[in-house]
């Protein structure tokens, strides 16, 4: 007994020394960054408005933009990003092993992800929920009446646990046709494999463009989910943790105060309050605290922008998505995006 326990203290104390080696290694990502002078971030296969290559190869979205906005805080430079085109399966993986300095690929904040995967949500910059898109010619108006379909969903994903939930929970039955990649799972909704196609209501909205004949589908109006999208990063580097989550926040103090990437330089030169002088380092020294320069936060609107004009281009007004604002908006507009002061 005593030999066993003795082996299990052995196997527990060397697992915590191989769990502390491998963060003391991954620690110092921004001096990685810095070094490398480009940031590796992590972002989808392929999802509009949200991380997906254009015509020229550029990719475009509101997950690149942030990718974007970090090195522009970083290394001055929103260029100097090489994008990783990573499957639901694939993702989580790249962070932990440092294959990524970043994830930002329309992934849903939850506990266990954030608890007991190595990994720390640095906020959201998109709130979303799950629903369904079904042919118009079935006849179906709600997701109540959905008994007996077949559900073309990613696999890997909180969507198929999700769809598992709301079917048991309202005693009806159906059939997962499932896929790897979310292009994959499209296809087959286009090509008949499967009645239903169940995903976030902003994918639903993108894949909807994709179709063969978009006119000929529509979204059924529940949404059974809560989805809070957000970047990730490996825990372990709280340095680097503070640095993408700060990032998130100044986009959307920006857009609060009123900040653009049109009148940033006006605002610099002669900051209307105080709140727009120390977002932009006119006024104390919360760059240096990041290990950043001051104009860290003036670097993310003059060459990204704000998060509205973000949202705008990428899923909202601007963009073919034309996603409404929604919960999406500022707290103070009706909806619950929200960031703590830069003071």
């Amino acid at each position: 007994m005593g030999t066993y326990k003795s082996a299990l203290m052995a196997l527990a104390a060397g697992t915590t020394l191989a769990f502390t080696l491998t963060h003391a290694a991954q620690a110092a990502t921004l001096d990685d960054v810095k070094s490398r002078g480009q940031l590796r971030c992590g972002v989808s296969d392929g999802l509009p408005g949200f991380s997906n290559p254009d015509a020229n190869g550029k990719w475009q979205g509101i997950d690149v933009e942030t990718c974007r906005a970090v090195a522009a805080a970083v290394l001055d430079d929103p260029g100097k990003v090489a994008f990783s085109p990573l499957t639901a399966k694939e993702r989580f993986t790249a962070v932990q092993s440092g294959e990524v300095d970043m994830l930002s690929r329309n992934t849903t904040w939850t506990a266990s992800r954030d608890n007991s995967m190595g990994l720390n949500f640095t906020g959201v910059n998109f709130y979303d929920g799950q629903g369904f898109m079904i042919r118009k010619d079935l006849g179906i108006n709600s997701a109540k009446e959905l008994d007996g379909a077949s559900v073309c969903v990613n696999s890997g994903t909180t969507t198929e646990l999700n769809l598992a939930d709301y079917f048991r929970a309202n005693n009806m039955q159906y059939q997962a046709v499932s896929f790897d990649e979310m292009n994959q799972t499209a296809a087959g909704f286009d090509s008949g494999r499967c009645d239903v196609l169940t995903s976030d209501s902003s994918q639903l909205a993108a894949l909807r463009l994709q179709l063969s004949d978009p006119d000929s589908v529509k979204i059924l109006p529940e949404r059974i989910s809560k989805e809070p999208l957000g970047p990730v990063v490996r825990q372990g580097d709280d340095q680097w943790f503070d640095i993408v989550k700060w990032t998130l926040f100044a986009m959307v103090n920006a857009e609060e105060l009123g900040v653009t990437s049109q009148n940033v330089d006006q605002m610099r030169d002669n900051p209307p309050n105080p709140n727009v002088a120390r977002l932009l380092g006119k006024d104390g020294n919360f760059g240096q605290q990041m290990g950043l320069t001051n104009d860290w936060a003036y670097n993310i609107v003059k060459k990204v922008g704000n998060y509205g004009e973000v949202y705008a281009k990428t899923v909202g007004a601007q963009s073919p998505l034309k996603i409404d604002r929604g919960i999406n908006a500022l707290w103070n507009q009706g909806g619950v995006m929200y960031a703590p002061p830069v003071r």
